[in-house]
């Protein structure tokens, strides 16, 4: 997935109410949009540096959305919006190994009335189910976590995933892993208990679960390569 426009480069002074951050350009200090609701933690200490994307759209009040910021020396991609746009890309070129040679490849797609997943593929009549999760946590120099804060949202997903297979789905689980240099990835149980034991429960009954690491730079993101998913 390639960025529109160049992105522009600041030093992060601080984000505020979930979408706002505010960054130092030069000289100039300009509001942006944070398309990225959760946590962020680990990723927003000051005087980060951070890349902007400018739009020109007069009908959006905010001139910049943050798309990437460099914390402990590793570039990561914030914007959840581009999560399963960076998937879809991969799916269509076929960077994901599970995932190959699709007949189909449909996006939001309803399960039942409460729950929609990220894709449906069809392929030699089969049809699967992935559901995306964006992840930008990281601990240690090596190892990607996900969640980075409580989600109840993503129990419910774990648990309609295993629903899904009983009726005839096959399901995944891509944990999309926007920071450079990982090589494994693991659930924060410390963070949240109740998604780790609803993890363990899942892959029971038979989701399958993937972690990807993406390769990114201020041009562009895409799906690299597969890392390790360590089970504690």
């Amino acid at each position: 997935m390639e960025f529109t426009k160049s992105l522009i480069k600041g030093k992060l002074i601080k984000r505020y109410k979930r979408f706002f951050a505010d960054v130092k350009i030069n000289k100039e200090i300009v509001t942006a949009h944070c398309p990225n609701t959760g946590s962020m933690k680990g990723l927003l200490d000051k005087d980060n540096d951070v890349y902007l994307l400018k739009n020109d759209d007069p009908k959006r009040k905010l001139k910049y959305g943050l798309e990437i910021i460099k914390a402990r020396k590793n570039l990561v991609g914030v914007n959840t919006h581009m999560a399963n746009k960076i998937v879809n890309h991969g799916l269509k070129n076929n960077l994901i190994h599970e995932l190959k040679d699709n007949e189909k490849i449909k996006a939001e797609v309803f399960f039942n009335k409460e729950t929609r997943f990220d894709f449906l593929l069809e392929k030699k009549r089969q049809k699967s189910f992935v559901e995306v999760k964006n992840v930008t946590l990281f601990r240690d120099k090596k190892t990607a976590e996900f969640p980075d804060a409580i989600t109840s949202r993503g129990s419910k997903h774990l648990l309609t995933l295993i629903d899904a297979i009983k009726k005839g789905y096959r399901t995944y689980l891509i944990f999309l892993v926007q920071i450079q240099n990982m090589k494994y990835f693991k659930i924060a149980k410390d963070i949240d208990n109740e998604y780790y034991e609803n993890y363990l429960k899942a892959k029971k009954a038979g989701v399958n679960f993937l972690a990807y690491r993406c390769k990114i730079s201020s041009k562009e993101i895409f799906i690299d390569k597969k890392i390790k998913i360590i089970n504690e």
